[in-house]
C-alpha cells in the first residue's frame, strides 16, 4: 500500500500530469467548495494592496540650506530651534548630547526643502543607503542575546542623544512638525526605575508629516521599562527604514506599563498613513509592531512592512541560562510579533520573525489579525476600528507558540469592531511550533468569530508551510448565521497534529465547533462556514480533511530537501517528491521557498 492517498481524482491527474484543464483549473476544485479570488490589478488575492508608498530615498529629502555643527556640549535644544526648511544639523560623531526632551518646531518646509538632523560622520562612514545599521557602528560589538550582527571592526560614527528625565519624550514633533530626517543618530535614555512611554512622539493631538528615520538605533536598557521606540500617533508620510531598535519592554505584575512596541500606531482622530517601515531589526516585548489598541476615530492605511527581522531574545523567556529580566527578577510582558486591531491597507513582505511565547495575556501566536473595539474605563473607545486588506506573503516564522490567530471578536465588555475581512496569506513557512517550551496551542491557525461580531470573511491562505504539533486549526464561531464565508486554505503542507482542529470553546448550543472529536472535519466546516475551500493541500497526521487533499502517514513521504525535524530545515521539494508541480497553479505544493529567500535577502 503507498505511504500516501490521493482522495479525489484530479488532483490524482495533476500529479501524475496528465491535467489538461487550462491556466484557472477550475474542475479541480473539489465539489461544493468555492473557486479561487480572480486576479485583478492592484489586488493580492481578496485584499487590496496600499494604495500609497512613502519615498525615502536621499534624493527623496533634498536639503541645500544651511549646515551646523553642533559640538558635545552644545545645546540641542536652541540648534534645532534655529533651524529652518533646507538646513542640516550635524551632531558630533562619537559625541554624546543629554536631553530632558526637545520639540521639534513647525516650519512651513515642502518636498525641495527638508530639515536634516544627523551624525557629523561622512556618509563613507555609514552603512550606504539602503543597508541596515546597527550598534557597531555605535562601538559596540554584540548585544547578548541577539544575532550576530558581524562587527568586525566597531567605530563610534553614531550621535548618541540620551533623555535624562523621568517620564515624557526625548523628542516630540509640534502639531504640524514636517519634513524631518535623522540619519546615523543612536537614540535612549537613562533613569533607571522609571518608564519612559515613547522615545519619539507627537505632540498630544498634534499631527506631523514627512519624517523620516533612516539609519537610526532607537533602544532603551536592558532591565529598565521603555515602551515603545516611535509612536506614530497623528501622522502622514512617515518611514522608518535601514535601522535597528532593541529593549523595549514591560515588566510584569511590578511594571508601570503593560504594552510595548519598537512601532507603534493605530489610534486618535488625526490622519494617519501612509507608513514605510522597511529593512529594519525590531524587538519589543508585547507587539513588535501594532496598529490600534486604543482610541481612535480614524484608521491608518497604506502601511508597507518589508524586509524586517522581527525579534524576541530567548534569554528573556523565564528559565533560560542567560535569563535577563527586570531589576526585581520579573520576567518582561511577551505577547506577540505582530498585531493589527486597526489597520487597512497593509503589506507585511519579505520579514523574517522569530520568537513569542505565551504566559502572559496570550499564548505566543506570531501574528493576530484581531480587529478591537478596545475597552476603558468610560467604555469601549473604537466602534469604527476595522482591519480589511491585509498581505502576508513572503515570510519566514519560526520559534512560537502557535502561528496565526484571525478573529473578528467583542472586547472585555462586549463592544465590537467594524470590520474585519479580506486577507491574503501566502508564501509562508512556519516552523519550530510548540506548545511547550513556547506555552502556547500548538496550532497552525485560529479562525474565528464571535457572536456579535462582524462576519469574518474572505480569508486565502494559499502555498503555506507549516509545522503545527497538536492541531492544524481552532475554530469558533455562533450557531446558525451568520457563518464565516470565504475561507480558503489550499495548495499548502501541514502537519496536522494529533487533533485535526479543536473549538474555542462555549458549548454545543453556542459554538459551531464545540464537538469537533465527535464529528468530521467536514461536518465541522460545514457548521462553521457559509462558503469555503480546502484543498490541494499535504497534510501529515490523522482526519477525514475534504476531498482534494493528500493525506500522508510521515512526513518523509512529502519529500523535503533537508526537513531537520521541521526546525531550521530546507523546506524546497525534492526533485523525486511526488509533489513538484501538484499544486492548483501547477507550482510545488507548500511556500515558494526561492521567493521567500528572494525577499528576506538581507533581512537577518
Amino acid at each position: 500500500m503507498p505511504p500516501f492517498k490521493i482522495s479525489y481524482l484530479p488532483f490524482i491527474l495533476i500529479l501524475l500530469g496528465l491535467s489538461g484543464s487550462g491556466d484557472k483549473r477550475e474542475d479541480a476544485v473539489p465539489k461544493g467548495q468555492a473557486a479561487p479570488f480572480p486576479i485583478r490589478q492592484g489586488f493580492d488575492g481578496p485584499a487590496e494592496l496600499p494604495r500609497l508608498y512613502v519615498k525615502s530615498s536621499l534624493t527623496d529629502s533634498p536639503a541645500h540650506g544651511r549646515v551646523f555643527n553642533l559640538k558635545e556640549g552644545g545645546n540641542l535644544r536652541e540648534s534645532i530651534q534655529s533651524l529652518n526648511c533646507g538646513d542640516t544639523l550635524m551632531l558630533q560623531a562619537g559625541a554624546t548630547f543629554a536631553t530632558d526632551g526637545f520639540t521639534l518646531p513647525a516650519r512651513q518646509c515642502d518636498d525641495q526643502h527638508w530639515i536634516i538632523l544627523r551624525t557629523g560622520a561622512s556618509d563613507s562612514e555609514l552603512p550606504p543607503e539602503g543597508t541596515r545599521v546597527t550598534p557597531c557602528y555605535a562601538g559596540i560589538v554584540a548585544l547578548p542575546g541577539r544575532p550576530d550582527y558581524h562587527c568586525n571592526a566597531p567605530k563610534k560614527v553614531m550621535a548618541k542623544i540620551v533623555f535624562t528625565a523621568k517620564g515624557g519624550s526625548p523628542i516630540t514633533f509640534a502639531d504640524g512638525a514636517n519634513h524631518y530626517r535623522f540619519i546615523g543618530l543612536e537614540v535612549t535614555r537613562e533613569s533607571p526605575g522609571a518608564v519612559v512611554y515613547n522615545l519619539a512622539q507627537p505632540a498630544k493631538d498634534g499631527v506631523m508629516d514627512h519624517i523620516l528615520f533612516d539609519r537610526v538605533w532607537f533602544h532603551g536598557t536592558a532591565e529598565g521599562e521603555t515602551t515603545r521606540g516611535i509612536f506614530l500617533g497623528g501622522s502622514t508620510y512617515v518611514a522608518v527604514i535601514d535601522s535597528y531598535f532593541n529593549d523595549f519592554h514591560c515588566t510584569s505584575v511590578t511594571g508601570a506599563c503593560v504594552d510595548s512596541q519598537a512601532i507603534s500606531g493605530g489610534t486618535g482622530s488625526r490622519p494617519m498613513g501612509p507608513y514605510k517601515i522597511v529593512n529594519n531589526f525590531l524587538e519589543a516585548g508585547a507587539e513588535t509592531i501594532m496598529f490600534g489598541g486604543g482610541s481612535a476615530t480614524a484608521t491608518p492605511a497604506d502601511i508597507e512592512i518589508r524586509r524586517n527581522h522581527m525579534f524576541k531574545p530567548p534569554n528573556w523567556m523565564a528559565g533560560h541560562p542567560q535569563f535577563i529580566g527586570a531589576a526585581d527578577g520579573r520576567p518582561f510582558i511577551v505577547k506577540n510579533l505582530f498585531e493589527l486591531k486597526n489597520a487597512t491597507r497593509v503589506l507585511l513582505d519579505g520579514n523574517i520573525m522569530e520568537n513569542s511565547w505565551g504566559g502572559f495575556s496570550q499564548s505566543g501566536f506570531a501574528m493576530l489579525l484581531t480587529p478591537k473595539n478596545q475597552a476603558a474605563k468610560i467604555g469601549n473607545v473604537c466602534p469604527d476600528c476595522y482591519v480589511t486588506d491585509v498581505t502576508i506573503r513572503n515570510c519566514r516564522i519560526s520559534h512560537v507558540g502557535g502561528g496565526l490567530q484571525i478573529a473578528n471578536a467583542g472586547s472585555d465588555n462586549g463592544g465590537v469592531p467594524k470590520d474585519g475581512q479580506r486577507y491574503s496569506i501566502h508564501d509562508i513557512t512556519i516552523d519550530d511550533i510548540q506548545a511547550q517550551p513556547y506555552k502556547g496551542y500548538g496550532v497552525f491557525a485560529q479562525i474565528s468569530m464571535s457572536l456579535g461580531a462582524p462576519t469574518l470573511r474572505n480569508v486565502q491562505i494559499d502555498h503555506v508551510t507549516a509545522f503545527p504539533p497538536k492541531s492544524l486549526l481552532i475554530l469558533g464561531g455562533p450557531i446558525g448565521e451568520p457563518r464565516v464565508s470565504g475561507i480558503f486554505i489550499t495548495n499548502s503542507v501541514f502537519t496536522g497534529g494529533a487533533q485535526p482542529i479543536v473549538t474555542t470553546g462555549g458549548g454545543v448550543d453556542r459554538n459551531c465547533s464545540a464537538q469537533p472529536t465527535r464529528e468530521g472535519v467536514v461536518q465541522v466546516f460545514e457548521k462553521c462556514y457559509a462558503s469555503y475551500a480546502f484543498h490541494h493541500n499535504v497534510i501529515v497526521g490523522s482526519g477525514d480533511w475534504p476531498k482534494g487533499n493528500a493525506m500522508l502517514r510521515n512526513v518523509n513521504d512529502i519529500g523535503f530537501v533537508d526537513f531537520k525535524d521541521g526546525n531550521g530545515g530546507d523546506y524546497r521539494l525534492a526533485k523525486n517528491s511526488k509533489f513538484e508541480g501538484a499544486a492548483m497553479d501547477r507550482k510545488d505544493v507548500g511556500a515558494d521557498i526561492e521567493a521567500i529567500e528572494k525577499a528576506t535577502q538581507g533581512g537577518k
